[in-house]
């Protein structure tokens, strides 16, 4: 409860006119008084602490995790070349890496889940590129023409009824 010596002001002060800051009074721009450019400064870019992301392709669900290191890539506990034995994958693995020139700078250690190998291979491509833009924006550009930031949406077709497959008709007899 205000009393009348109370150092609050009384609710009358607050409306109309009386409360309007005495700039706009004087009719002074308020956006030419401050440079907000100038100002302005961008995030900080994490260095030296790990990067996560997540990838996706088909029914295969990627969670990376990037760290400095010398290259060594952990995928669900094991080395590339015992999870991923097909020399093919593990390419497409190291294609985001290799094309910013950065393939021994860092350690990838990923959770897959869920698809095969090969829709594993392209949400871990994917999830490579993701952590290198959030490490360094500039290589966006390459990697986006190359094609790893883009989200494969191709997935299996459903299986129809009165078909044998997702389009595939059952054997027709003529006689």
């Amino acid at each position: 409860m205000s009393t009348p010596d109370s150092e609050s002001p009384a609710p009358e002060e607050f409306e109309g006119e009386a409360f309007v800051d005495e700039s706009f009074e004087q009719g002074q721009d308020f956006e030419q008084d401050q440079d907000f450019e100038q100002d302005f400064t961008p995030a900080p870019v994490p260095s030296g602490r790990p990067v996560q992301t997540v990838g996706r392709r088909k029914k295969a669900i990627v969670r990376v995790r990037l760290v400095p290191g010398e290259g060594n890539f952990v995928l669900n506990g094991k080395q590339i070349d015992d999870y991923m034995p097909n020399k093919v994958h593990q390419q497409v693995v190291r294609e985001p890496l290799e094309l910013v020139e950065r393939l021994e700078n860092y350690d990838v250690y990923a959770n897959l889940r869920g698809g095969g190998p090969s829709g594993q291979a392209g949400a871990m491509r994917m999830a490579i590129a993701r952590a290198l833009i959030e490490i360094e924006a500039d290589d966006r550009p390459a990697l986006k023409k190359a094609g790893m930031l883009t989200r494969d949406s191709r997935a299996k077709e459903r299986k129809k009824y009165g078909l044998k497959k997702a389009r595939k008709s059952p054997q027709y007899s003529k006689r």
